[in-house]
C-alpha cells in the first residue's frame, strides 16, 4: 500500500494464463475468488444508466420480505447501490479501510456493513479515483472481510450490483464469486448492444469458473420485441418486463424501495409484484444458460425494423 493510502496499481499482463481469461488477453491480476459456501451469489450488469441499482435494491427488498437472509453489493464508486434500502449514502469499504490505515483487522463488520429494509445487509465497496487504480482489487477486499467476519455463513443470497457496462478484469471480477449473472437491458440498440459484450464477458469467465448466465431483465421497455430477437438467436429468456414507471423514479426521490412507498397506487401495487416474480425466478433458476455471443457486425444487422 503506498504510503498516501491510494490502492496498489498492478501492471497488466498480455500474453499470460491468468485463471485462463483467453490467451493474448489484457487483464489486471485479480486474486484467487474466495468460496461463498451455501449463499446464492448472483450479479448485476448492464449498460450505464440501465437501471442495475433499482433492480438489485428491488430485488434484495422482494427476497427479504420472502424470508431470505440478503446481502446487496454495490460495486461503484459513485456508492449509490444502497441508498433506498439504507435511505442514506452509507460510508465505502475504501473509505473505512482508509481510517485505519488499511489495516482491516481493526475493522468490525458495523463499519462497513449497514442493515437496510427487511434486513437487508447493504455494503458500498467504492473504489479508487479514476485513473489510480483496480476497482476489482476493491470487490476482492471487500469479499475477503466478509469472509473474515462470517458475514457469510447466515446469508441465504449475495447480490453483486455493478458498475455499467464495463468488462474489463477489475470489473468483472466479481462474475468470479457469481453463481449467476443477470444482464438489464431497455429495448434499444445501445442497450441490446452492451448486452451482447456483457455476454461475451461471461462466457469467457464462464470457462474457468462457475458462473452462468441466468437471464434477461428488460427495464424501462413498454415494447420488447429487439429483445426477443437478440434472446431468439442467442438462446437467452427475458425473466421480467417493466414499463417506464414514473412510480420508479419517485421511489428513488423518496430515498426508498418500491416495497417502502407510502402511496398505494395500482402503479406502484403492480412494480411490486413484478418485483416479487422476479425475484421467485431467480430462486428457481438452479441451472444457468450457456450462450454464445453474436460479432459485432452479425448484432448490427439483426437489430432494427424491417
Amino acid at each position: 500500500m503506498s504510503s498516501n493510502g491510494a490502492l496498489p496499481v498492478v501492471p497488466p499482463t498480455k500474453g499470460k494464463k491468468s485463471a485462463g481469461d483467453g490467451e493474448g488477453s489484457l487483464q489486471v491480476h485479480v486474486e484467487a475468488p474466495e468460496e461463498m459456501d451455501g449463499a446464492m451469489v448472483i450479479a448485476i450488469y448492464g449498460k450505464g444508466g440501465i437501471g442495475k441499482s433499482t433492480t438489485s435494491s428491488n430485488l434484495s427488498a422482494a427476497l427479504a420480505l420472502k424470508g431470505k437472509r440478503v446481502l446487496q453489493v454495490g460495486c461503484d464508486p459513485k456508492h449509490d447501490s444502497t441508498f433506498t434500502l439504507t435511505h442514506k449514502m452509507i460510508p465505502t469499504v475504501i473509505d473505512t479501510l482508509a481510517e485505519v490505515d488499511f489495516h482491516a483487522e481493526e475493522l468490525r463488520p458495523e463499519d462497513f456493513v449497514h442493515e437496510g429494509f427487511a434486513g437487508v445487509m447493504c455494503v458500498e465497496t467504492g473504489g479508487p479515483p479514476a485513473g489510480t487504480g483496480c476497482g476489482g482489487y476493491v470487490v476482492g477486499q471487500t469479499v475477503k472481510l466478509l469472509k473474515q467476519h462470517h458475514l457469510l455463513e447466515d446469508t441465504d443470497v449475495v447480490i453483486f450490483d455493478v458498475l455499467g457496462d464495463v468488462v474489463c478484469g477489475g470489473f468483472a471480477a466479481p462474475l468470479q464469486h457469481a453463481d449467476r449473472a443477470f444482464i438489464v437491458t431497455a429495448n434499444d440498440f445501445d442497450s441490446i448492444f452492451a448486452m451482447n459484450r456483457i455476454v461475451a464477458a461471461i462466457q469467457a469467465k464462464a470457462k474457468n469458473y462457475r458462473v452462468r448466465l441466468g437471464g434477461v431483465v428488460a427495464n424501462r421497455s413498454a415494447a420488447t420485441d429487439q429483445i426477443d430477437r437478440f434472446n431468439d438467436r442467442v438462446g437467452l429468456e427475458t425473466m421480467q418486463v417493466f414499463p417506464d414507471l414514473d412510480a420508479i423514479r419517485r421511489s428513488r426521490l423518496n430515498k426508498c424501495t418500491l416495497f417502502e412507498m407510502k402511496e398505494e397506487t395500482p402503479e406502484v401495487h403492480g412494480a411490486r409484484e413484478s418485483y416479487s416474480r422476479l425475484a421467485d425466478a431467480v430462486l428457481s433458476r438452479p441451472g444457468g444458460e450457456d450462450v454464445s455471443p453474436l460479432g459485432d457486425n452479425e448484432i448490427f444487422n439483426l437489430l432494427g425494423f424491417d
